[in-house]
């Protein structure tokens, strides 16, 4: 049986919406927010929401939503987890070019950033955690869509650009898949570059590792960056493999 693209859900997508938003509000989150986010009525919104605190993932006080045990529970690892493994990589970039190197994971149709390494500059690249950013023109997301299936790339990039643009971007995901390395010159933020590589574990891309910084200083760096990154995950990979 042929495996297909999955789908959002309009309940899950609701539930999930929920719980990041909550997870960003230090002092939790009300029910009539919760309505706003959603752009559903206070009923509707308060029936996700109870379901949630009946099941632990949210916790109610005086009329406040923050984020429940259960959420900790359902994180507890159990194993040494791959954040760990990719760490000392993450520390060889961060020192050897002192910009900001990110852990991102594909989300949906989006990416975010698991963990980060920021630079030591007073003007750098600020990790925005707990946001989801696009697939496209981001350099993680162009790696999670070239070494993604053919159903990904059709069902993200075909609704949101026009047939010509279209065509320049596959041409560029190819090229991706080609050098293992994924850049962006400034076409997320104008002011912010980045390289990113995948990362597989077991077969499976699982993660990618990006470097970005200023397009002023970080630009003229970019295929040096790239060329240290693949050398570091090949030897990430070798040392995993052999555990």
């Amino acid at each position: 049986m042929t495996q297909r693209e999955a789908k959002e859900h309009r309940t899950v997508s609701r539930v999930t919406m929920i719980l990041e938003h909550v997870a960003a509000e230090r002092d939790g989150a009300r029910l009539g927010d919760i309505a706003e986010l959603l752009a559903a009525p206070k009923s509707s919104a308060f029936g996700l929401v109870k379901g949630l605190v009946a099941t632990g993932y949210l916790r109610e006080e005086n009329g406040q939503y923050s984020i429940g045990p259960a959420i900790s529970a359902l994180l507890a690892p159990s194993r040494p987890s791959i954040e760990s493994y990719v760490q000392p990589v993450m520390r060889t970039l961060q020192q050897r070019f002192n910009e900001t190197v990110t852990l991102c994971v594909k989300v949906g149709s989006s990416v975010v950033y698991a963990d980060s390494l920021e630079s030591t500059h007073v003007i750098r690249y600020a990790t925005p955690f707990r946001a989801r950013r696009p697939l496209y023109p981001t350099s993680a997301g162009k790696c999670f869509l070239a070494y993604g299936s053919k159903s990904l790339r059709h069902n993200y990039l075909e609704s949101r650009f026009p047939e010509e643009k279209l065509q320049h971007i596959l041409a560029e995901l190819t090229e991706v898949k080609q050098t293992g390395l994924a850049l962006n010159r400034g076409e997320t933020l104008s002011d912010v570059s980045a390289v990113a590589a995948p990362l597989f574990f077991n077969g499976q891309l699982t993660y990618c590792l990006s470097v970005a910084g200023p397009t002023s200083r970080i630009s003229s760096q970019l295929d040096a960056i790239g060329r240290t990154l693949k050398e570091e995950i090949s030897m990430l990979d070798q040392s995993t493999h052999a555990q």
